[in-house]
């Protein structure tokens, strides 16, 4: 796992949401690595026929939304850390006083509800419920599945995440520490 340091809390974490936390950038890594050789006109064995060439701007549009990917899924760390729970010295104006929790659960909650939106027809898709993209032959569409389907459990974890650090912070009940 990743050896972040995640500092003191206040309150102890549960053990399960510090593992999701550390666990989340790995589940999105491989939708992010899938979708770079597109930026260079790879089609990774998708069938479209009639696309237009990739853009000028493609290569660093594709490049910067992965990294973005994982930025996000980095900062829901937050919501296992100290660094979550004060800001750090580094922040102007609001060094060292307390995160208001509703400030870190409302922006987790509704960036969780969002991937939720985002990643669920993906499995529906998958069983016939909606259309799917076509891929030249099974291999490719297993990679693709294998490579992009992880990204579906993103919403549920930083839901699971937002709610045990809104009890944690707000006094909810005692998280057990093993």
């Amino acid at each position: 796992m990743l050896n972040i340091p995640v500092g003191d809390t206040e309150r102890p974490v549960p053990v399960w949401a510090l593992r999701l936390a550390k666990a989340l950038p790995f589940v999105v890594l491989p939708h992010c690595l899938w979708r770079l050789p597109f930026a260079f006109g790879f089609e990774m064995g998708l069938v479209d026929q009639g696309h237009p060439p990739m853009p000028w701007w493609a290569t660093p549009y594709v490049f910067g939304l992965s990294l973005v990917t994982e930025a996000v899924a980095l900062l829901t760390l937050g919501l296992v850390s100290g660094w979550g729970e004060v800001f750090p010295r580094w922040v102007p104006f609001l060094r060292g006083r307390r995160v208001p929790p509703l400030a870190a659960v409302v922006p987790a909650v509704l960036g969780g509800l969002v991937l939720v939106g985002l990643f669920t027809t993906m499995p529906l898709a998958w069983f016939g419920l909606f259309d799917e993209v076509g891929f030249s032959n099974g291999w490719w569409m297993l990679l693709a599945r294998l490579c992009i389907g992880p990204a579906v459990f993103w919403g549920p974890i930083t839901l699971a995440l937002a709610f045990a650090y809104y009890h944690r912070r707000s006094g909810g009940y005692q998280a057990a520490t093993r």
